[in-house]
């Protein structure tokens, strides 16, 4: 009869089959467990104590704790086990569900190896490098030990293959933020921004989570060869909002109309009488427009050109060409600044060349033969 109850308490144990069991010893490269029911030592070799490569098996596990294994081999004296494939049957269901239903999961940052990063979520999960951030960055050395969420992006239990993407939740939480920005943000209002990004055709401005473009030509009031010019990345601008396209996301911004214009104040910048320097912007043929101030431009009416007779302004000036000009008439309201250049010019002297009347000819050539003969009479 005894015999009979020590064979019913000898378990009989099967490749696959899930025991539970607690740390009794921790060697360096293998731990030791006693398991329910058993009198068999139950062995996990340290390459079966995780999903990720480890050095020491007391990194892992700790004598006392209980574990949730997977018999892999039985022998005479032992059962062989594994904890990575324990942990791993029910990491594949719970990451499925997380998966089929676009929840995030959060994970420590284990390992940094070429080309990613290395998370343990019961199974080796991997984040290349173009998915940890929504910016380039160069040296992921510092990301080891910090806990990031994360959406799975690709999942195969057979291939043993985890895709997880911090850059898509980042990109989700940009999104949210950027459809509550673009409730609140109204035409005309004034706001404060960040240059995000420059291109040919203007800069993109970050105002509080959404990108508006400032075109170039609403970068200045002067006209702008290239944005880099006006901007640089980084920088605080103010802007004004001309457009706001809710459904594309789209938003319309302007520097240029935060600035006083270029004709502000104009009559205290250039009152009449004083002397500027400009550059012949264009020659017509009632005169020429000269820039005196960025936006700012006057007209030197042809015959405020020179004192001299000339015929169409190009005679005298070429476009590019610096010159001297004097403001003889102002008006801001209207945005007119009348110039001159001749008024700055010393007039010549005119020199004309007077003939003598002919009886004067006459004259003094009679007085001239009237000396001679009373030169010769004495």
């Amino acid at each position: 009869m005894v015999e009979d109850m020590n064979q019913v308490d000898v378990k009989v144990f099967e490749v696959g089959e899930i025991v539970k069991g607690q740390v009794t010893k921790v060697e360096e490269k293998q731990v030791i467990v006693d398991l329910e029911n058993s009198k068999l030592d139950g062995i996990i070799p340290i390459s079966e104590l995780s999903s990720l490569h480890v050095e020491k098996a007391s990194d892992v596990v700790s004598e006392g704790q209980e574990l949730t294994l997977e018999v892999i081999k039985v022998e005479e004296d032992a059962l062989i086990l594994s904890k990575r494939k324990a942990e791993a049957v029910q990491a594949w269901k719970d990451l499925q569900v997380a998966f089929e239903a676009g929840n995030t999961i959060e994970a420590e940052i284990k390992e940094v190896v070429k080309g990613g990063l290395v998370v343990d979520l019961g199974v080796r999960g991997f984040v290349p490098a173009s998915l940890v951030e929504d910016r380039f960055v160069e040296d992921f050395s510092d990301y080891k030990g910090k806990t990031l969420t994360f959406k799975i992006v690709e999942l195969d239990v057979e291939k043993n293959r985890l895709i997880l993407s911090h850059r898509h939740v980042l990109e989700e939480e940009k999104g949210k933020l950027r459809k509550q920005s673009l409730e609140k943000i109204e035409s005309g209002q004034v706001m404060e921004g960040t240059v995000q990004r420059i291109t040919d055709f203007g800069a993109f401005v970050d105002i509080g989570g959404v990108d508006g473009l400032v075109h170039v030509s609403q970068l200045a009031h002067q006209h702008v060869d290239k944005p880099s010019d006006v901007v640089e990345v980084g920088q605080t601008v103010k802007v004004k909002v001309l457009s706001v396209d809710r459904d594309n996301e789209r938003i319309s911004l302007s520097i240029k109309e935060t600035q006083p214009g270029p004709w502000s104040n104009i009559n205290e910048k250039a009152p009449r009488g004083t002397t500027l320097t400009g550059t012949v912007k264009r020659l017509v043929s009632y005169g020429a427009f000269v820039e005196v101030f960025p936006g700012v431009e006057g007209l030197v009416h042809i015959s405020q050109i020179s004192h001299k007779h000339i015929g169409t302004p190009g005679e005298v000036l070429k476009e590019g060409q610096t010159v001297q000009v004097k403001v003889i008439d102002v008006n801001e309201q209207e945005q007119r600044l009348s110039l001159s250049i001749k008024e700055l010019e010393e007039k010549e002297e005119e020199v004309k060349d007077y003939e003598l009347p002919e009886e004067n000819k006459g004259f003094q050539l009679g007085e001239m033969i009237g000396d001679k003969l009373k030169d010769l009479k004495s």
